[in-house]
């Protein structure tokens, strides 16, 4: 039987630590089990705004508190409710990290409508363990609903945009090792449409290397959601991966890694690696410096990749499974901008197609 201490926190979200063990123990990966704890904690800084416990909520807290995500600059509150609760150094640690992820989904003091169905899909997943688990629960889960969403068609940067932006580092970069670091990481998304999750993530052991050369395009990856598959590199992406990693003289595992911050900072090989940041970071500086008008990031490469291979006809099912989704209604949404090639499929096969013939 579980033991639980008393709440010295009324604020504080009851049997936090059993739902994410469950989610655990359910193969959820870490990277989700972050976001659903940091979209908890925002929740619990909103009880502590408007001063109500969670076993008080009711369903009109629930629709103040969508106002609450579109609407106000959370920020400070979510820092001054770390500050005003019982939380142990680690946890302090920790809420500065969960604070600059949700800084990084904001925009103006905002979030987007998606943003926030995310943030209320957390909670009724966090509602529907306490109700599968016969813990009180002072509304049901189905109270949760998402607000409407604008759908908004996906922009993709030009093919010869996308290419520059690749190339950027080439050009751009002084130290040599960082020039082939960069280069090879944004040919590998764009080679292989990998997550940038899964490229901060690759290893070393993942890619078959003999006498120092890449001797098998594909890539064996556990994906987002623990799904399993391969992804293929381009001559391109080959070339420069073997170039950076010649001129690494480490046992780190991974293969991209950072030439300063962590990579001084801790014992550990595994944590020695590039983060996610820093290549988005890097993206919109070289994008700056293009003039890209597209907002192009590393999943816009992700994106265009699935779209330019989808006009040269790739079949959709086989674009779902190179970018590792579940549904064929997922990877849809990535490459429905193809016009050129649903333009070249209309004037090759409409019955129609040829000129008319005077009678």
């Amino acid at each position: 039987m579980t033991k639980v201490s008393p709440k010295i926190n009324p604020y504080q979200l009851d049997y936090l630590r059993e739902y994410l063990l469950n989610l655990k123990n359910n193969n959820y990966s870490k990277e989700t089990l972050d976001n659903y704890k940091r979209d908890l904690d925002i929740f619990s800084a909103f009880l502590f705004y408007i001063e109500t416990p969670f076993e008080k909520i009711d369903k009109l807290t629930i629709s103040e508190y969508k106002g609450f995500l579109r609407e106000q600059n959370y920020i400070p509150i979510l820092h001054k409710y770390k500050e005003n609760t019982d939380l142990t150094q680690e946890d302090i640690e920790a809420s500065q990290n969960d604070i600059s992820e949700v800084k990084k989904a904001m925009y103006k003091g905002q979030l987007s409508d998606n943003s926030v169905n995310r943030m209320l899909s957390s909670l009724r997943s966090y509602l529907t363990f306490l109700v599968d688990f016969d813990k009180p629960c002072p509304i049901p889960p189905s109270a949760i609903k998402m607000i409407k969403a604008e759908k908004k068609e996906k922009q993709v940067a030009e093919f010869n945009e996308l290419v520059d932006l690749i190339e950027c580092p080439t050009h751009f970069e002084e130290d040599p090792i960082v020039k082939l670091r960069n280069r090879a990481i944004l040919e590998l998304i764009f080679s292989t449409g990998m997550r940038i999750s899964e490229v901060v993530n690759l290893n070393r052991e993942q890619i078959k290397f003999k006498d120092g050369k890449i001797v098998d395009d594909r890539i064996y990856i556990l994906g987002k959601g623990k799904k399993q598959r391969f992804v293929y590199l381009t001559p391109r992406a080959i070339e420069f991966i073997e170039e950076y990693l010649k001129e690494r003289n480490d046992d780190y595992p991974a293969v991209f890694i950072p030439t300063k911050g962590t990579r001084f900072a801790t014992r550990s090989p595994y944590k020695i690696r590039l983060s996610q940041n820093y290549i988005q970071m890097k993206i919109k500086e070289y994008r700056t410096r293009l003039g890209i008008i597209v907002p192009t990031s590393a999943h816009s490469l992700r994106h265009g990749f699935a779209t330019y291979i989808a006009e040269e006809g790739a079949n959709p099912v086989a674009i779902q499974r190179l970018l590792g989704h579940s549904s064929l209604q997922t990877t849809s949404r990535y490459v429905h901008a193809s016009d050129k090639y649903a333009e070249k499929t209309h004037k090759d096969y409409h019955p129609l197609r040829d000129e008319p013939k005077d009678e």
